[in-house]
């Protein structure tokens, strides 16, 4: 029966995907201000989700059919396209009014929003005029949320046939939507690399910063790792960071009729090496978990954690620059989250460092990687 399933998810996601949308880039350049001070934080923030609410009001306009065509999909899960899109307008309303806190001090981007209809409203209306200050922003800030409305509303449109990132299966589950308003997480992703490679130069640059992070690594390049050198060397690696675990392989573990081992054998081993880092979070491979699988999480204490920004690093189709332009995009729209990059990325070492430097005015909060949130009774 185990089989028979997996076989038949296997058909479903041949039948219903196409290509994947293309990624949300922006050039940020287009936004005359520097993020110098909290205050030009907020104001290219209300900015960002004033243009990101105008794009998904007109979304609600596509039937089922137009959803299909604009996605590429052969089948789109309309309840759960509806689900995302009432948290999207929840946090929208939430971020817009932390937003506006700071509108006495600087006015731009600053609209009249009390509740969701006037939130509502004002995407309704939000247009740059041809002589604004901000005018070169527009058009590339109009693409930039409409491809990643896209991004998002595919991933919806799967739910929950094709697990991901963009909803939760139960309430155990982090979605780093727990932290406070301007607080952010740094994740890791697919570790730990070969000696001297990408996850030496990261824990090193995060100890220089006196920054912590979560390093989420593979039960068998652990294994790999501790073979070549020694348990001694993996608690210098990691010293001051926290270690989760993402599985023994870097493989979906919805479908894998090992999964469960999969994720035992690589707590066990993590828990042993490194008794002092590790935390008891669970990074699935792309977003994918089994619906039903809370009580074994649960059971095994451990909590899946998912993440909020993309870095999209490992994808190979996008520069230093865009990589961080993404991102801090998506800090301003989203205000608070899990920034998630990949140890072996070719393009980690610049980005992080970048990300940071574009930031480090804004006097943003990025969080103590042992902060995990109380799990729910």
């Amino acid at each position: 029966m185990r089989k028979f399933l997996a076989v038949c998810a296997c058909l479903f996601w041949v039948q219903a995907h196409a290509a994947l949308p293309p990624l949300a880039t922006i050039d940020r350049s287009s936004w005359p201000e520097r993020l110098e001070s909290p205050d030009l934080f907020d104001v290219a923030s209300r900015a960002e989700i004033l243009g990101f609410a105008h794009e998904l009001l007109l979304s609600e306009d596509l039937d089922e059919e137009g959803l299909k065509r604009r996605l590429g999909l052969r089948y789109v899960n309309v309840p759960s396209l509806n689900l995302v899109r009432h948290r999207l307008w929840t946090r929208l309303l939430e971020n817009y009014l932390n937003a506006q806190k700071s509108c006495p001090q600087d006015a731009s981007f600053c609209v009249l929003v009390e509740d969701m209809d006037m939130l509502r409203a004002r995407a309704a209306e939000f247009k740059i005029a041809d002589d604004s200050f901000y005018a070169k922003w527009a058009e590339p800030s109009a693409a930039f949320h409409e491809r990643y409305l896209n991004e998002l509303l595919y991933q919806a449109a799967l739910f929950p046939q094709t697990s991901s990132e963009i909803a939760r299966y139960n309430s155990d589950e982090l979605s780093g939507d727990e932290m406070a308003d301007r607080t952010f997480q740094l994740n890791f992703d697919g570790g730990p690399t070969g000696a001297d490679g990408g996850t030496d130069w990261l824990t090193d640059f995060m100890r220089q910063q006196k920054m912590n992070a979560t390093f989420f690594v593979l039960g068998k390049s652990l294994q790999e790792r501790l073979e070549a050198e020694s348990a001694t060397a993996l608690e210098s690696l990691y010293r001051l960071q926290c270690v989760g675990i993402q599985g023994w392989e870097y493989r979906s573990h919805s479908q894998w009729l090992d999964w469960q081992s999969s994720v035992q054998r690589s707590a066990a081993l993590t828990q042993r090496l490194l008794p002092d880092n590790y935390i008891p979070l669970f990074r699935p491979p792309y977003g994918h978990r089994r619906a039903d699988s809370g009580q074994f999480f649960r059971d095994q204490n451990l909590r899946v954690s998912l993440w909020t920004l993309d870095a999209q690093d490992a994808s190979g189709r996008l520069s230093v620059e865009q990589i961080s332009d993404r991102l801090i995009s998506l800090m301003l729209l989203w205000r608070r989250g899990t920034v998630v990059f990949h140890d072996a990325s070719a393009r980690v070492q610049s980005a992080v460092p970048l990300l940071l430097a574009n930031t480090a005015l804004s006097e943003l909060v990025w969080d103590d990687c042992h902060n995990i949130p109380e799990r729910p009774e």
